[in-house]
């Protein structure tokens, strides 16, 4: 049976070959959904408009806004159900993946039903002007008005699958929509197919996420008789303990990625004050960036169901393998990426777009992006800790500190102090000050742990 096969996983198997079985995919599967959404910078880049890149930038910021349903009922409920496990109450289970699947259904239609009244205005706040307003409502068009749910639910579906430990499933659900994506870019945004510009980067979207449910639903009804997961309606509840079993981890997440919303929105609305050059230029250096953001949280999601798994069984010793494991793993990967970026900043954004003002100002913030980046694996390892375990207090906090404390103090005082130069670095400052705030609150937890 299936459920026996996890339970050797999580019990059994020795924590570097169980880490791994659980990492690699999930790693991999970012690393093809960074392709993916590299993709639609990369054939829109072809067009040689920086409108129409500049479109894709500024409506990025919205797809992440997605993250943070996603976080709310993809981590919370992983976690949850990943804790039911680790303690044999199969019934919280198979009740939490009804729960977390049908609120984030709820969610992506309320979405989209939001972003279709009030678009005139979020354009607007997501710094569209005369010249890119049209692009950026086109690709809204397909990926949030008409994409909001299955966009949501296809990264929902892959954590419940992912919480019992079938990372190799959730990672071919996830690949199969990207590689898609991929395929259908070039055909709806170059003028030797459909021309349609940025809205078909967001038509090839919608379609790939709609593919990537439908591969999760039908391998959910395969293995009705193997897992514990249910989206059968009737099971859907409001138990007390799974609301805030599920809330208690997922809200302090989605609040992160609203947060990183927000920051991300200030700063794209700075940087459009030198131009829509550097608009594009700094969308490519946050596409690049996407690598190494990927990395940190696949290696975290993808180990969460062990940490979970381990310290509700009670095991700690593998608990605290677990954790130490990951950091050997995950630090010396993301300081090779680190340098990678560094020294070849300039050939990374070229392959994007070859005019010499937007390689200029790639450069520059590709490299600020860069300092940040073995901080920032550091953080999103504390933070998968303290998801896995059900500390929703702590992430939290770490959220608070990190954005509204830290990073977007600093793009304010960086900007007026170094000009354009000096805004990616604000995400240096808030991962070094966490990094070490983290190390020091994770230190006392293991602690306490015996």
């Amino acid at each position: 049976m299936e459920q026996q096969g996890n339970k050797k996983l999580f019990e059994e198997t020795p924590v570097p070959s169980a880490a791994c079985k659980l990492m690699i995919p999930t790693v991999i599967s970012s690393l093809v959904m960074i392709i993916y959404s590299l993709a639609d910078t990369y054939f829109v880049g072809l067009l040689n408009n920086p409108k129409e890149t500049a479109a894709v930038t500024l409506a990025s910021t919205v797809l992440l806004a997605f993250n943070a349903v996603n976080n709310l009922f993809g981590v919370g409920t992983s976690s949850m159900m990943s804790r039911a496990l680790g303690s044999k109450d199969y019934d919280i289970v198979s009740k939490s993946a009804v729960f977390g699947f049908y609120c984030a259904l709820i969610s992506g239609l309320i979405f989209s039903l939001l972003c279709f009244i009030f678009k005139k205005p979020l354009l607007n706040i997501l710094g569209a002007d005369s010249e890119t307003i049209y692009a950026t409502g086109e690709y809204l068009k397909w990926t949030v008005i008409f994409g909001a749910s299955p966009a949501i639910l296809n990264v929902v579906l892959a954590f419940l699958v992912r919480a019992e430990g079938a990372a190799f499933h959730a990672s071919i659900g996830t690949m199969s929509g990207c590689i898609l994506n991929i395929i259908l870019d070039p055909v709806f945004i170059l003028p030797w197919g459909f021309n349609m510009g940025a809205s078909g980067a967001g038509l090839a979207t919608f379609i790939s996420n709609c593919v990537a449910c439908a591969y999760f639903i039908i391998l959910l009804y395969v293995r009705r008789k193997k897992t514990f997961i249910s989206l059968n309606p009737k099971k859907f509840c409001f138990r007390k303990n799974i609301i805030i079993g599920i809330c208690g981890v997922g809200i302090p997440a989605s609040i992160q990625n609203l947060l990183n919303v927000i920051s991300m929105t200030i700063l794209n609305n700075f940087t459009a004050s030198y131009g829509a050059d550097a608009v594009a230029a700094i969308g490519i250096a946050q596409k690049i960036n996407l690598v190494p953001v990927q990395v940190a949280m696949g290696g975290g999601q993808g180990i969460m169901p062990l940490i979970s798994y381990s310290y509700a069984s009670g095991n700690n010793e593998r608990f605290k393998s677990t954790i130490k494991f990951m950091a050997k793993i995950m630090l010396p990967s993301m300081l090779i990426i680190a340098l990678i970026c560094w020294i070849n900043s300039d050939i990374l954004i070229s392959l994007f777009m070859e005019e010499e003002r937007i390689i200029r100002y790639g450069v520059v913030f590709l490299r600020g992006f860069s300092i940040a980046m073995p901080f920032l694996v550091t953080d999103y390892m504390i933070v998968a800790v303290f998801q896995g375990i059900g500390m929703g207090k702590q992430s939290f906090v770490f959220a608070i500190l990190r954005k509204i404390v830290f990073e977007i103090p600093a793009v304010f005082a960086l900007n007026y102090m170094f000009g354009y130069g000096g805004l990616t670095y604000s995400s240096a400052v808030a991962e070094i000050a966490m990094s070490f705030i983290g190390l020091y609150v994770l230190q006392k937890i293991l602690k306490k742990i015996k």
